[in-house]
């Protein structure tokens, strides 16, 4: 949802999902009070095991799912998924594989809304802190975080038997 052009040559869009969904949402005037969502991704991926070598990318974009609590319907959750019971470890993971497939002094952008869970939360599961963030979006709970992967530690250090995984 935050892309410009998601599709420049330059941008891999990857979800865990590949589906279509359509929701009650009155919001937006349809005569119908519908809403359909296409999460068509170039690759299927978990973002807690990237199908990349160590290094590959410059930049990465992490937006993780946010909401630990949605309706079964609920708009959010069909747009940005919704975190399971062990969403502290995945998150983790999902910050180590981020850090691992970026070059040294690759920039990550992670963005994180603290509707349910406090950025500070999730800072924690991570050993790099961010260069500079941004408060955006409805109530300013939407955070926007840069990151950069120093270039003095060894890729090997952010997988699966590095510090991260602890």
């Amino acid at each position: 949802m935050m892309w410009h052009d998601r599709q420049h040559p330059d941008v891999v869009f990857g979800d865990l999902r590949h589906e279509v969904v359509t929701v009650t949402d009155r919001s937006h005037g349809k005569q119908d009070g519908t809403r359909t969502l296409r999460i068509e991704p170039d690759v299927a991926m978990d973002f807690r095991a990237l199908p990349y070598k160590d290094g590959t990318f410059n930049l990465v974009a992490f937006d993780p799912p946010h909401l630990l609590r949605a309706g079964p319907r609920s708009w959010l959750a069909a747009k940005y998924g919704q975190l399971g019971p062990d969403w502290r470890e995945d998150l983790r993971r999902g910050f180590a594989e981020c850090f691992r497939v970026l070059a040294p002094n690759g920039v990550l952008v992670f963005k994180w809304n603290e509707a349910q869970v406090k950025v500070s939360e999730v800072l924690a599961l991570t050993e790099i802190d961010p260069l500079f963030g941004h408060l955006s979006g409805h109530k300013s709970l939407t955070h926007w975080l840069v990151f950069m992967k120093p270039a003095s530690r060894p890729d090997s250090q952010f997988g699966p038997n590095g510090p991260e995984s602890r």
